[in-house]
């Protein structure tokens, strides 16, 4: 899942250690959603959203026709 947690992360200079304690999850889940290698739950997205003072639109929205949303498509 293509996302822009780790510019949101990095522009509030937090350390994805500091990310995860803020959001209830491990370090590796932070790293794993900025690599596009796990989907977070909604209620997961929200946290770090929160947490970046972002919306979801500006962490999570991929526009139709970029990567990884057409490949998972079909």
């Amino acid at each position: 899942m293509d996302n822009h947690v780790k510019v949101a992360r990095v522009s509030k200079n937090l350390t994805q250690q500091q990310l995860a304690e803020k959001t209830g999850v491990t370090r590796q889940t932070i790293s794993l959603i900025e690599k596009g290698k796990y989907n977070p739950s909604l209620k997961l997205c929200l946290e770090i959203c929160y947490a970046v003072n972002k919306t979801l639109d500006e962490v999570f929205w991929v526009e139709k026709g970029s990567g990884s949303f057409e490949e998972n498509k079909g």
